[in-house]
Formats: structure tokens, sequence, C-alpha cells
């Protein structure tokens, strides 16, 4: 077997027993922290520092995630470890902030450390690549959390992807596949073609994106500056403007394969079936009140009845 497909074989088995044991160390944290662990643990993670402290909580948690990444040498292990925890209410999603950006600056010791321990004919580079994987993170951090408006940017924007994931199944694949992928790929084959082209088209999709964020605001702010059909985004099609007709597709091919079936969303004839079965639930519950009511009634006129003759006696 030659090294390059060895190699390949042991990133496969690497990447597969990283993503199990991080199933499983999920699936131990969420058994564990429940009751009043979690609530003990909630009160005291999502608290802020007491007094004129309370600006530096932040900060704290920041530098709390930086030296734990470092103690683990990886931030995904770090993140995937906290990320349930985000969702069964534990910690909160403003509390995961600082720690996520801390976690970014410990993973550049990784890289720190490798560098220093690398050729000595090839040092210098390595670790001027280093600092400036340390640096991009440094400036990221001093645009996106010192000042209170960009801080909520990214907030927003998490929750935005969270809400839509939970609506659509299928929409944290083709986001990781689009932004991570075919996006990086097209801007890369632009740039091998023409780098005006590349600019060309980087400019104009800036300059879409403006329009629609502006109008957008407009919207919510101040709808009355704006004519009746532009006041809601309507007068566009519906794929432009909503995801449900690329759920539907999506859905009715996901629907067909056995291991995708859990990204499909409910088709119309099951909400429908799910809607008859409530409706269903509903008469009998209805049909059985009623009789109920009967039944009572009944009871009361008996009632009444052996009232009358114990009077007349």
């Amino acid at each position: 077997m030659s090294d390059a497909l060895t190699g390949l074989l042991l990133l496969a088995i690497s990447l597969v027993m990283l993503i199990l044991c991080l199933t499983i160390l999920v699936k131990i944290l969420q058994s564990l922290l429940l009751g009043s662990v979690a609530g003990k643990l909630k009160k005291n993670i999502n608290s802020n520092l007491p007094g004129p402290f309370k600006p530096l909580t932040g900060y704290i948690f920041l530098v709390i995630g930086t030296i734990m990444t470092f103690l683990l040498q990886s931030s995904s292990v770090f993140t995937s470890t906290l990320t349930p925890l985000v969702g069964i209410g534990v910690i909160s999603l403003e509390r995961m902030y600082p720690l996520t950006l801390g976690s970014n600056i410990g993973t550049t010791t990784t890289s720190m450390l490798a560098a220093m321990a690398s050729d000595p004919a090839s040092r210098q580079e390595a670790i001027q690549i280093a600092v400036c994987h340390l640096l991009f993170n440094i400036f990221g951090i001093l645009v996106f959390f010192p000042i209170p408006f960009t801080r909520k940017l990214p907030l927003a924007g998490a929750k935005f992807l969270g809400t839509t994931t939970a609506k659509y199944r299928w929409f944290a694949i083709v986001y990781l596949l689009l932004v991570f992928l075919l996006l990086p790929l097209t801007l890369l084959g632009l740039s091998l073609i023409s780098t005006a082209l590349l600019l060309t088209v980087v400019g104009i999709a800036f300059l879409l994106v403006l329009i629609v964020v502006t109008l957008h605001l407009i919207q919510i702010h101040a709808p009355q500056w704006l004519p009746a059909v532009l006041k809601n985004w309507y007068f566009l099609p519906e794929w432009m403007r909503s995801l449900r007709p690329l759920d539907r597709v999506l859905s009715a091919v996901l629907g067909k394969l056995p291991c995708c079936k859990s990204l499909a969303n409910i088709t119309p004839n099951e909400s429908a079936a799910a809607a008859d079965g409530d409706m269903d639930h509903s008469n009998k519950n209805g049909q059985n009140v009623e009789n109920g009511g009967q039944t009572n009634a009944n009871d009361v006129e008996k009632k009444t009845v052996i009232i009358d003759k114990t009077t007349t006696i």
C-alpha cells in the first residue's frame, strides 16, 4: 500500500473516530446536565459580574474560552461540547458568543507551537503564517465584540440561521456546502480567470446585498417612505423571497432516499392527514363533552324529580 493511500485511509478513520467521540461526548453531557444540575449551571454561567464589573463579564468568558481551547488543543472539541448545552438552554447564546471567540484565539496556539517545532530552514515562514493566523482572529474579535452594535450582528445571524434550520432541516447542509465549498471555489475560479472579472462579480454582489439590506431596513423602520409595491417583498417571485419552493423540491427528493428522510419536511398530504386526525380527535372530544353534558343534564333532572317527590311527601 502506498503512502498516499495509507494517509487517506488514516484520515478517513480519524474523522470517523472524531465524529463518533464527539457524538458520545454530547450524549453523555445531555444526560448528565438535567434537572437541578442544569438549573444551577445555567444560573451561574449566565449571570454577570456584580456592580461596576458587569461590562467585563464577556471579556472574562473570552479569556476562559482561550484557556480551555489551549488546554484541549482543539477548538472543535470545545465548541462542539458547548453547542448542545446551548440547545438545551443551559448556556445562553450571548454567553456562548465570547466563549467561541476565545476558542478562536486559543486554537492559534496549536499552529504557533507547530511553527516553532518546524524545520529551522523554514521556521521563519512558518512563524509568519502562525502570527498571521493569530492577528487575523484578534482583529476579527476587535471588530465584532467590543462595539455593542457590531456584537449584535453575529448573534442576529446565528438566531436567523437557527430558526431557518429548525424550519427547513436540509438548510444546514446546503448552507455548509454553499458557504464553505461552492462559494470559495467560485471565487477561486474567477480569480484564476481574471482579477477584473472577480472584482466585477464581487462588486455587483455587494451592491445587490446593500440594496436589499437598505430596502429591508426602510420597510421595517420607515415604510411610509416607500410606494405600496415596495412595502413588502411580494412583488418578487416566490423562489426569490422564500425557501418554500426549494423545500418542496428537496423534500420530495430526500423523502425517497432512506438515508435522508430525516432531512425532508412533512409533505402536504401528511400535513392534511395530521390535520384530519386532529379534527377527528377534536370531534371525538366534542362528542364526549356533549355526551357528558347530556349525562349531567339527565342526572340533574333525576335529582330534581327526587327533590320534588320528597317535597310533596
